[in-house]
């Protein structure tokens, strides 16, 4: 045994170990920039396509009074699903639309995806679960029972998109708010040192994209809006629905407020930057306070049984050495 570890183990054998390992790290190194993909510039270019489509809407608005279609169209089988099944009538709801927008999802296809999706789930979690209960597990129950179970999965189904989306907006707030007191920071700077407001959107977009892909989408599209809109409280407005955040409410309120009575922006931003940055500090109190509790049980089930097996250990082979 001494011999092998000495022949597996010795210095030469050890150098080429930790060469290899060094010239494989350096690799990697090299190579994880060619693999990283741009996120940050599909979602700038995604947006940029879309100001130019709603500057091309809102011209033909105004040349022909005519609503032309923000989004492509979406794709043809859904879209004849959808009508021949009269979906929008029957599952169809505006509250749909409003977690589609706040999800980062706009225009007509992505809402008839959605109902396509809460049509074609109930009929898949059904199916599946019909033959996981009856043929895979065979679970010993009466088929009444089982048929129940499965219809329970198929309305879990139907559900199943709404909780995709739930789930999606919840990430998107949080990195929205999370940077969201560093953009009212660049905004004030970007207002102070004599921008207009559409400007510091614009440069601000630009600045956190790096932190939140999502804030800075929804910036530039604020800054087409304002551009386009005739009424630019109706900008504001839709920014504030599209997040579905408290402060960016409170700040599209302020700054709607400062335009209609003409109050100082640098003011109310400063404030409110402020006060974004408290709660942001009172959200990450809260969770450091939290963190005590939760790892009570980890501590009791895991670091316990672990420590008393350390300390009490060699005692007890001892005692049993004795005997």
């Amino acid at each position: 045994m001494t011999g092998l570890f000495r022949e597996y183990f010795d210095l030469h054998t050890l150098t080429m170990l930790f060469a290899a390992v060094a010239a494989g790290a350096t690799v990697l190194t090299l190579a994880m920039p060619l693999l990283a993909t741009d996120t940050l510039g599909k979602r700038m270019k995604a947006v940029a396509l879309e100001r130019e489509k709603m500057r091309q809407r809102e011209r033909e608005r105004m040349a022909q009074g005519n609503k032309v279609a923000l989004r492509q169209s979406p794709k043809i089988f859904m879209k004849r699903a959808v009508d021949n099944f009269n979906l929008s009538k029957w599952v169809g709801q505006e509250h749909a639309r409003a977690l589609l927008m706040q999800a980062g999802y706009r225009g007509q296809a992505p809402y008839i995806t959605f109902l396509f999706f809460r049509m074609v789930m109930p009929v898949v979690m059904l199916v599946v679960s019909l033959l996981y209960i009856f043929f895979i597990i065979d679970l010993a129950y009466p088929p009444m029972i089982k048929v129940a179970m499965s219809i329970g999965c198929s309305y879990l189904g139907m559900y199943s998109p709404v909780l995709f989306l739930k789930n999606r907006i919840t990430r998107r707030q949080l990195s929205i708010k999370r940077a969201f007191p560093d953009a009212l920071d660049l905004l004030l700077i970007c207002v102070e040192s004599g921008m207009s407001i559409e400007a510091g959107f614009r440069r601000v977009a630009e600045e956190i994209g790096t932190q939140s892909v999502a804030l800075a989408e929804e910036f530039t599209l604020t800054t087409a809006e304002l551009s386009y809109l005739p009424d630019r409280k109706q900008a504001y407005e839709n920014l504030a629905q599209r997040t579905g955040l408290e402060g960016v409410k409170a700040v599209c309120l302020a700054l709607q407020q400062a335009e209609r009575y003409g109050t100082p922006l640098a003011t109310t931003l400063r404030v409110l930057a402020q006060e974004n940055r408290d709660m942001r500090m009172s959200e990450a109190e809260k969770k450091a306070a939290g963190l005590p509790p939760k790892l009570t049980v980890p501590m009791i089930v895991f670091f316990l049984p672990v420590l008393f097996v350390v300390i009490l250990g060699p005692a007890a082979i001892r005692v049993m050495a004795l005997h």
